[in-house]
């Protein structure tokens, strides 16, 4: 299909009878401190709130007599699902809808309550499709693509147009950039077609997980490469495998695909409440975030950047760990591990060297009779500010590491500082992973070997995206071969941190 064909069918599409035109409001906050006038496209306020209603009811608002009395059905991280269930809703049509089991309760709920049938499989949209597949064939329901289909791609290209419609070039120049979040490619694939169609000078940027990023890698093989395995935070864009048509609509007209990290996205999500007193969901704020990457990489100043946010589904537990990476994210904080004498004076010395700055966190345990640990979370007003801490510590005589960006730290050590057992002999220090799940503790705790006696164990449940457990295993060492066989058939991703050195001062 030509792009002129996507334009007639943008300009055509039937998305008004569910969907409003959501407004273009300037970030003030967040243009100050990038020095670019930033404005964000709030699909987050639709009726679903998210932009997922426009492709799936313009896609099922053409659906003949006959497939509307069978009924449609779905695969969905959640906001395609919602916006399905509403349209089936508004046309009098039975919706099933296959979510992965990993989608926020808040999504699910949403679904139901507009009277669609779920059914929760698998871990990601991959493994639900497949479902759906299956039930489709079965019952002979129409399938509605969350992405890879022409109307649903036109539905999401209606955004583009009104955002060149709404946008005046007298009030803060033209459009430099457009950023958009990408799992399957539906939402930038009508974007970049209809943009490109018009305005060619405007470039068109996707933003991807650095874990879930299939469409940066198919782009850069040249050909669709599918992903092992997806990361879950960034939920509604957590795709293995992007769609063809997108696919061939984002190498003809997407001008290039930046990725970010969760702590960049957490950050975003902050940087939108800050603006708007909203609260994004992950997928929603991964425009912002790849906006603030750009103009840091390419240091442009005095630009007019659109970031489309574009989805508002959170749920509402996740954001203990929002709040605790949106800091890292920003590099607002700086974590060391400190050694200092233990003898009296140490203690004042250390603190006058980090002076009037806040201190997060403070953990100390007496280790000897000569050396004190500590682990301390400083605020810090910019990037690189931490490796200038560090080198105080440093010149004033103190040990130190700087673990701003290292996960065992964030995620485990700051929370159990305790200091060395005896008892903890031939002990291994293993960092796990697993989609986190109700009852996915008790899955982890099951799957351990009952052979080697657990000797540290530390696991929070933040409601992110994967359940992050912490093990120390008591393996002699005429069994590491045993243990190492044992890991390969355990099913979930791990790290090897025993020889980590903040674990060798606080809890080896």
């Amino acid at each position: 299909m030509t792009a002129h064909s996507y334009l007639r069918r943008v300009l055509n599409a039937r998305v008004y009878d569910v969907a409003i035109e959501s407004a273009l409001d300037p970030a003030p906050e967040l243009s100050q401190r990038l020095g670019n006038r930033v404005l964000l496209k709030r699909e987050d306020l639709q009726p679903v709130f998210s932009f997922k209603l426009r492709g799936a009811y313009n896609r099922m608002v053409k659906l003949d007599s006959v497939a509307r009395r069978r009924g449609v059905i779905a695969a969905s991280a959640g906001n395609h699902a919602q916006g399905v269930a509403l349209a089936a809703q508004r046309l009098g049509c039975r919706a099933v809808i296959v979510m992965p089991i990993t989608t926020p309760q808040v999504k699910v709920d949403a679904v139901r309550a507009r009277g669609a049938q779920v059914e929760l499989h698998g871990d990601s949209y991959s493994d639900a499709y497949t479902r759906a597949m299956k039930l489709q064939q079965r019952h002979r329901l129409t399938f509605v693509h969350p992405f890879d289909d022409p109307d649903v791609i036109a539905g999401q290209g209606t955004i583009a147009m009104e955002i060149l419609r709404q946008h005046h070039p007298d009030n803060g120049g033209a459009i430099h950039a457009i950023f958009a979040p990408v799992g399957g490619g539906g939402l930038i694939s009508g974007v970049a077609t209809y943009v490109k169609a018009l305005r060619p000078d405007i470039r068109v940027i996707g933003v991807q997980t650095s874990d879930s990023d299939a469409m940066a890698r198919s782009l850069q093989a040249g050909r669709r490469v599918q992903l092992h395995e997806v990361g879950l935070f960034s939920d509604g864009t957590a795709v293995r495998l992007v769609g063809e048509e997108t696919f061939r609509l984002c190498r003809e007209h997407v001008d290039e695909i930046v990725t970010v990290d969760t702590d960049a996205l957490c950050a975003a999500i902050k940087d939108v409440f800050q603006d708007t007193r909203s609260v994004l969901e992950p997928a929603g704020a991964l425009a912002v975030a790849g906006c603030k990457a750009y103009v840091e990489r390419e240091q442009v100043q005095g630009r007019t950047l659109v970031a489309i946010a574009s989805g508002a589904n959170m749920n509402f537990d996740r954001l203990r760990f929002v709040a605790e990476r949106a800091e890292v994210g920003e590099r607002r904080e700086a974590v060391f591990a400190v050694t200092i004498p233990e003898q009296r004076g140490s203690f004042k010395r250390f603190c006058a060297l980090v002076g009037k700055r806040n201190v997060t966190e403070f953990n100390y345990r007496i280790a000897d009779s000569t050396a004190a640990h500590i682990f301390v979370g400083v605020q810090i007003a910019r990037r690189g500010e931490a490796d200038t801490l560090a080198r105080v510590f440093r010149h004033a005589g103190f040990a130190t590491l700087d673990l701003t960006d290292d996960e065992l730290a964030k995620l485990h050590l700051r929370h159990m500082v305790g200091g060395r057992s005896a008892l903890a002999k031939d002990e291994l220090l293993y960092r796990f992973e697993f989609p986190e799940r109700p009852g996915a503790l008790m899955r982890f705790l099951s799957s351990m070997s009952p052979d080697w006696n657990i000797s540290l164990f530390h696991y929070r449940n933040q409601g992110a995206d994967y359940g992050r457990i912490l093990v120390g295993l008591q393996v002699p060492r005429g069994e590491k071969g045993q243990f190492r066989r044992f890991l390969a058939t355990l099913g979930y991703r791990y790290w090897d941190e025993s020889a980590h050195p903040a674990y060798q001062l606080f809890l080896g």
